[in-house]
């Protein structure tokens, strides 16, 4: 009967400890209640717990990746998207991520989702795709804040795709094709422009010398004479012929 009260004893014991003692990682934080009202934040490493008395519960503090899911958005110019976004977070009070909210996973995660189809709707379709970033830092500040009373850190959110239906895509790309046509016109009319101003010029220049405009009447008719046609029609001008009628 001695022995088997020693190997109860020492089986007790040994269950004791496995259940009092626990391991903390490095990344690891222990919330532990004391006849369920906290007690003390502990870790890492070895720390004790009373059976039944006390409870604990882990708490990562490593960046937590969460992934929205797709949400429908309707922007400020009345165009249906599909969003989705990555948040990037952590804990940085143990203490108020367990006693504050019942699931900061779950909330966080809620929460990412109302954000990003509130802040995404105040805005229309071209800056939806062109100032992401900026999209990106107004969804971040709203959830820090909104977070920060369950001892979160909001770090980063990324607006991953914004996807559009085929017809709204083919506006797109009519859109895009008139606004290349509209610049290759308004680069053609300053061609145009550029051009007439230096004709101007050279008119002006011209005009200061009969002879010169002479020179450039023959030499034009040099550059004529050398195509292939073999009938050339041009017209004389008077000035030429002054200075023989002078004579």
């Amino acid at each position: 009967m001695t022995v088997y009260v020693y190997a109860i004893v020492v089986l007790f014991i040994a269950a004791f400890l496995a259940s009092a003692l626990r391991i903390l990682r490095e990344y690891e934080r222990g919330v532990v209640f004391m006849l369920g009202r906290f007690w003390k934040v502990k870790g890492p490493g070895l720390i004790i717990i009373i059976p039944v008395i006390q409870q604990m519960v882990r708490v990562d503090l490593r960046i937590i990746v969460l992934d929205v899911p797709t949400q429908d958005v309707i922007s400020r110019d009345n165009v249906s998207v599909k969003v989705n976004a990555v948040v990037y977070f952590r804990v940085i009070d143990p203490e108020r991520s367990i006693i504050q909210v019942e699931d900061f996973m779950a909330a966080t995660s809620q929460l990412a989702q109302t954000t990003l189809r509130s802040v995404l709707g105040q805005h229309e379709l071209d800056e939806m795709l062109a100032e992401r970033d900026r999209l990106n830092n107004d969804v971040r500040n709203i959830l820090d804040q909104q977070t920060d009373a369950w001892g979160i850190k909001v770090s980063n959110v990324e607006i991953k795709h914004v996807d559009l239906d085929d017809s709204m895509i083919r506006a797109i790309a009519r859109q895009a094709e008139a606004e290349r046509a509209r610049r290759a016109k308004i680069i053609h009319a300053e061609g145009e422009l550029q051009a007439a101003e230096k004709l101007l010029e050279a008119a002006k220049t011209l005009s200061k010398e009969s002879q010169a405009i002479q020179l450039r009447y023959l030499e034009t008719l040099t550059e004529v004479a050398g195509d292939k046609s073999h009938t050339l029609v041009f017209p004389l001008p008077i000035d030429l012929l002054a200075p023989l009628l002078k004579k």
